[in-house]
């Protein structure tokens, strides 16, 4: 089934780098809670609910990108979904939940001016406290993009993939959440 994309997301993932994902992840999606923040269409966290996660967290900031998720979920009929409409930073202070796995395909940035999401999350020390001991923080940056670094945080993973890089981070040892 395909699902929709809002207009305001220019660059959804794709089929490939999505399966190439999950792929990496094999079983840990099993079980797992997710949050799936910059969600635009929902196509990461509806994937891990369709592979067996048992809840996802839909974060977006934009109405138009709220919408089409809840029309997603309704579709497919997946369980175990929340939907918040809110901006990133402010919905990881708030949120209290942890969790197994966080995907984070925010917009790349194309000029020097541009946030740069994931080192700003990675920076914030409100996403280190959202995720299990165990836990991966999935990242999706353009290939160009150097890896953030931060040193609560280890960089297990990147890969290429077409014009994307994903990058798969852990908490050093006992930085993680309990």
């Amino acid at each position: 089934m395909a699902i929709k994309v809002p207009q305001a997301v220019a660059r959804p993932t794709t089929d490939f780098v999505r399966q190439a994902m999950f792929s990496i992840l094999g079983e840990r999606i099993l079980g797992a809670r997710v949050a799936d923040l910059f969600a635009g269409s929902g196509a990461l966290g509806l994937e891990a609910l369709s592979r067996g996660s048992c809840a996802c967290t839909f974060v977006d900031e934009s109405h138009q990108s709220v919408k089409v998720i809840r029309q997603n979920c309704d579709a497919t009929r997946l369980q175990g979904h929340r939907i918040i409409h809110a901006e990133v930073l402010s919905f990881l202070k708030k949120d209290t939940q942890c969790y197994d796995l966080i995907f984070a395909d925010p917009p790349y940035a194309k000029h020097p001016l541009d946030t740069e999401h994931i080192g700003k999350l990675l920076n914030s020390e409100l996403l280190l406290p959202r995720l299990t001991d165990n836990g991966i923080f999935y990242a999706e940056v353009a290939k160009s993009t150097k890896s953030p670094e931060h040193p609560h945080w280890n960089l297990i993973d990147r890969r290429h993939y077409g014009s994307s890089a994903i990058l798969l981070y852990q908490p050093k040892t006992g930085d993680g959440a309990d």
